[in-house]
């Protein structure tokens, strides 16, 4: 039996996805039959790649597509914040203000594009062209404090870097991130997410990915004993510490921050080193050779 309320509530048309039905079918197909419900996250990125976001129909849409209830559907959207329940910008400014950005000054940052775009968290421009939202973590502690732009990372930023990256949007200048491809749409990101290609000619213009600060952290390592002894996850081939970093290192592509060159700078100290958790590791290795020769009775001696 239906409610009045039910009864009075308009079932929504998924008619606007018509045109992906065939994009929906390829992602299903991805998974093995029985399991098709793992489809449904790339599945709402398709749908958010045709409105903007993830309406009633979406949900209906996706429901339909692989047999589960709305109320199913309902609950991932609810729970994952790159679902938008709303529509989104063409650009959505992500900021951080997690631990590290935070200190550094993620707050400040957030504050001070919300002051410019005179819009809230979660808000959209009038126009509908820009979205603002902080973010928990983007994974970029080593750029720190970082803005994103449909997922693109802008690093070390500061809030009038921030501001001049907003007004070069507002005015449909895009810019370049510091690693990454080129920024698209809202809508065409979220095609990317659902797992289709970027097909915009220049998609691969974008820098590398791995830079200086990327390797700071393992300076700091070594420098306290505390690197890989024998280098075979970084470096490939076996060998000390010192060469397996180095071999790693130099196979990282040129960045925004390297300028031109061929290689990155050497992360690695001459010598292995010989304290700290690298010791440690040792001696705990010596101690458990030792106990199982006791266990044998010797026998290896």
């Amino acid at each position: 039996m239906t409610t009045p309320a039910e009864q009075t509530m308009p079932t929504p048309d998924t008619s606007v996805f018509d045109g992906i039905t065939a994009d929906a079918d390829a992602i299903v197909a991805r998974y093995p039959v029985g399991r098709q419900r793992s489809a449904l996250l790339p599945m709402l990125h398709l749908v958010q790649s045709v409105e903007g976001y993830v309406s009633a129909a979406g949900i209906k849409f996706c429901a339909e597509r692989l047999g589960l209830t709305e109320a199913n559907v309902t609950a991932v959207v609810t729970f994952y914040s790159m679902y938008k329940r709303q529509p989104c910008g063409e650009y959505l400014v992500s900021v951080c203000t997690n631990t590290l950005c935070g200190m550094l000054g993620g707050d400040e940052i957030h504050e001070a594009l919300k002051r410019h775009l005179r819009i809230d968290d979660n808000e959209t421009t009038a126009d509908g062209r820009i979205s603002i939202e902080h973010a928990e973590c983007l994974a970029a502690c080593d750029y720190a404090p970082v803005v994103t732009v449909n997922y693109e990372f802008f690093d070390q930023q500061t809030p009038d870097s921030a501001v001049e990256l907003v007004r070069a949007l507002e005015a449909g200048d895009l810019p370049m991130p510091t690693r990454g491809a080129p920024p698209c749409t809202f809508r065409q990101i979220e095609r990317q997410l659902a797992g289709f290609p970027d097909e915009r000619p220049d998609a691969l213009a974008g820098g590398g990915s791995g830079g200086e600060p990327t390797f700071a952290g393992l300076r700091l390592a070594e420098s306290h004993g505390m690197a890989d002894t024998d280098g075979d996850r970084l470096g490939g081939g076996g060998g000390d510490a010192a060469s397996g970093h180095e071999q790693a290192g130099k196979r990282v592509p040129p960045t925004p921050q390297s300028g031109d060159r061929e290689e990155t700078t050497r992360v690695t100290s001459e010598e292995p080193p010989q304290g700290g958790v690298a010791r440690k590791a040792a001696e705990h290795r010596d101690d458990a050779e030792q106990g199982m020769r006791a266990d044998r009775g010797g026998e290896d001696d």
